[in-house]
């Protein structure tokens, strides 16, 4: 049977490069079913309701301020050895259209622990509907892209083992969903120490909630743990900030379709 040969995209050999370093890392998923009826509730009492994304973020960056492992990174530079960031970066994943196809991007959130939610969906918000070219990162990764393979190998392997400028290229954790558009994402792969993602959300709050971890950083009774305080600092801390949010000043989020929703 004929068929064509196609060239590989830029965006396509970004995604590669993530997986040629994702994918000997000794990865891990523990999940817990959540009842997060006092932030759906928060939420739904707002004229504008603030994405799932924006409210995960939040509570996982405060999350990851309590629990230090989630802010570690294992590096092999100048030995192999533990990293521990003083704040979370988040590497959240947007899918865009570029040069006539859908194109899966990373851009970083600093600190979101120390932003308000309402800065975070603004931030969320200009990446998702900004033309591709005008955002920094997006950028700066496509004209990456365009290195000759070793080239681009290389500047990832010490980008991903030299501590600090693991943090500025990578982020400390990544976010990657699909629930807007009816599917969940059982095993995505990341080179970060973790990876969180989530399915649907039922009308009473029930949802499931995963960490993907590399299991030289941590092990899964700590995820375990982790997960169920996530639980509370989402019912808690995060569902409050979300009740007192100005109504003329939350940014609503009804687009279907992408990788964050």
């Amino acid at each position: 049977m004929r068929g064509r040969a196609l060239k590989i995209s830029a965006s396509r050999r970004l995604v590669g490069d993530l997986m040629r370093f994702s994918i000997g890392i000794p990865r891990v998923t523990v999940q817990r079913r959540m009842d997060l009826r006092h932030l759906l509730a928060a939420r739904n009492s707002r004229t504008r309701r603030p994405s799932w994304t924006v409210l995960f973020l939040r509570g996982y960056g405060a999350l990851a301020q309590e629990i230090p492992e989630l802010r570690r990174a294992y590096v092999k530079l100048p030995w192999p050895h533990f990293y521990e960031y003083s704040k979370s970066v988040a590497s959240v994943a947007y899918e865009r259209e570029y040069q006539g196809e859908r194109a899966v991007l990373l851009a970083t959130i600093k600190h979101p622990e120390s932003r308000s939610i309402s800065s975070i969906q603004q931030i969320v918000e200009a990446t998702r509907s900004e033309p591709v070219l005008t955002i920094k990162q997006f950028r700066r990764a496509l004209r990456f892209a365009k290195l000759p393979g070793p080239v681009r190998w290389l500047l990832m392997w010490f980008g991903l083992n030299l501590a600090r400028q693991r943090e500025r290229f990578f982020g400390t954790f990544q976010l990657s969903v699909y629930s807007g558009l009816g599917a969940e994402s059982l095993n995505p792969l990341t080179p970060l120490t973790t990876l969180l993602n989530w399915g649907q959300i039922d009308e009473d709050g029930n949802i499931s909630v995963r960490i993907l971890y590399d299991h030289r950083v941590m092990d899964g009774a700590t995820v375990a743990r982790a997960l169920a305080r996530f639980e509370a600092i989402l019912n808690d801390d995060v569902a409050s900030e979300v009740k007192q949010l100005p109504g003329e000043e939350t940014i609503m989020t009804t687009s279907k379709t992408g990788t964050t929703e």
